[in-house]
């Protein structure tokens, strides 16, 4: 079985592992990103996003107090659907948006850190720092959930405080004139394109699930769970938009998408010269490391639970020790290799859709079988399942239209998740009843 220590992290580590996710995805990957397809308006995407996120974090507040476990949303889903496909499929989608928000974190960090060189930003370099964050992120994780609390903790407060500093000298460099963070451009954005932005400001604040999937590892988990999303949350979306604001307020749009991987770095070079480079890269690695770090240990607690349950097909290959020891060796191997083949933007597409499908499903569980037993209003929970389903669709639509090999890939994933884990469940099932009947 795999093995969890018990109320090891605290209201405040649990928000910090939260926001370090976060902000490690959010701003510094995806902001370049919001800005294409959303254009001019790109800051307040993210407020938007914040606001999606919020009547999704609705379902996962209601759940995480009634039910507050190591596994979070597989628990979660099980509790609404069963020990079946949907369960195993929709937790192993969960599963893969965060190994695949892993791997974007992993690129974030290759692509800020070879600012402060004259590397070349295509440079094999980007995936090959963020191959040894990966590795790295995954000797910490050995180490146990205390180092880690205690990383996320400090990193946290090091992050969030040197972005209200970043945000904060760039608005005053500009006049504070916030007229200015909302450039006039000849680029104008459809309304699609700009509801299929939200999809990724709302895979900015995916993050906030990692937190459920410590449940059992919070002190007083029935009230610190949701606690810990709220203030996580609500954090986030301030930093975001300020950051956001600073950015749009020094940089044109184009200048923007041309940087997409690094804009804050481009944003600091004109305004502060070398220190603010420095200092701002400085901020990028300190966030995508304890993002990397926090997501590997949270989807090993839920890949671990998963295996408990029998719902997704474990084999040791020889390697000893615990089942959650082999699940951060898996996850890190499929994140690397993420890493290396693709780019940014098309991990974040990729890793956008598995979430947005997922969402779905457990805000469709709560309502038709938990709504009651959880105490959740069903307008929320309506609310919030139109909300991913106009952006899914959305999203789709533009990426059929601009980078259709990403439909290509996600469509057939899921397809094929459901499809085995679906023929893995009917196999456990048959060998089970063939064990039952030959010891009658």
């Amino acid at each position: 079985m795999t093995e969890y220590k018990k109320n090891s992290l605290s209201l405040t580590g649990a928000v910090a592992m939260g926001t370090g996710v976060m902000i490690g995805a959010g701003i510094f990957a995806l902001l370049g990103q919001v800005a294409e397809l959303s254009g001019e308006y790109f800051a307040y995407a993210f407020i938007l996003g914040g606001i999606i996120s919020g009547f999704s974090a609705y379902s996962y507040i209601k759940m995480s107090n009634a039910y507050p476990s190591a596994g979070g949303i597989a628990m979660y889903l099980q509790k609404a659907y069963g020990k079946g496909t949907i369960t195993a499929a929709a937790s192993l989608l969960m599963a893969f948006s965060m190994i695949i928000n892993e791997s974007l974190v992993a690129r974030t960090f290759g692509s800020y850190t070879l600012q402060l060189f004259d590397a070349g930003e295509r440079s094999f370099w980007v995936p090959a720092l963020g191959v040894g964050l990966l590795i790295t992120a995954f000797v910490v994780n050995i180490l146990g959930n205390k180092a880690i609390g205690k990383i996320s903790l400090y990193m946290a407060a090091l992050k969030i405080g040197g972005l209200i500093i970043f945000a904060a000298g760039a608005l005053w460099a500009s006049g504070v004139d916030l007229d200015a963070a909302v450039p006039s451009e000849e680029r104008k954005n459809s309304i699609v394109d700009y509801v299929a932005a939200l999809a990724l400001s709302i895979l900015a604040y995916k993050g906030f699930t990692t937190i459920t999937n410590s449940g059992s590892e919070i002190e007083k988990p029935h009230k610190n769970v949701s606690r810990a999303i709220v203030i996580s949350l609500s954090t986030c979306v301030v930093i975001y938009f300020l950051v956001a604001l600073a950015v749009g307020s020094n940089l044109s749009i184009t200048q923007i998408i041309e940087a997409k991987d690094y804009s804050l770095a481009e944003a600091a070079r004109p305004l502060f010269g070398d220190f603010g480079l420095i200092f701002t890269v400085g901020i990028a690695i300190i966030a995508t490391v304890s993002g990397v770090i926090a997501s590997i240990f949270a989807v090993s607690r839920m890949t671990g639970m998963l295996t408990d349950m029998h719902l997704i097909p474990h084999s040791h290959l020889g390697m000893s020790g615990t089942i959650q020891r082999h699940m951060l060796i898996y996850i890190v191997v499929i994140a690397i290799i993420l890493t290396i083949f693709f780019d940014l933007s098309r991990i974040a597409s990729l890793g956008a859709i598995f979430y947005l499908v997922m969402d779905i499903i457990v805000h469709v569980g709560v309502l038709r079988y938990l709504r009651k037993e959880v105490k959740a209003k069903s307008a929320i929970l309506i609310t919030a399942i139109i909300l991913d389903v106009v952006v899914l669709l959305a999203f789709l639509i533009v990426k059929s239209q601009t980078d259709i090999f990403i439909i290509y890939v996600a469509v057939p994933s899921i397809i094929l998740i459901f499809i085995a884990e679906f023929f893995f469940l009917k196999n456990r099932f048959d060998e089970g009843e063939a064990d039952m009947h030959s010891h009658e």
